[in-house]
């Protein structure tokens, strides 16, 4: 099990937390997402065996959102 911290720009609300959330934790292998507004954050628990670093950032781009 690997957690990464990603820096992440263009969230400013509830919504963007669970748009965030919710389409990161569909991915197989990983186990939580965490999403800090305030700090621009996203920390993602995940199996390094099932999913990639890359994998979860491309998601997070999916969505909307710049992570940088």
């Amino acid at each position: 099990m690997e957690t990464i911290t990603l820096t992440v720009q263009g969230m400013s609300c509830g919504h963007c937390v669970n748009a965030v959330e919710t389409s990161v934790g569909k991915i197989d292998g990983v186990s939580s997402v965490k999403v800090d507004l305030d700090a621009a954050k996203v920390e993602v628990a995940f199996d390094d065996a099932k999913t990639s670093q890359q994998a979860i950032a491309n998601e997070i781009e999916d969505q909307g959102y710049d992570v940088v």
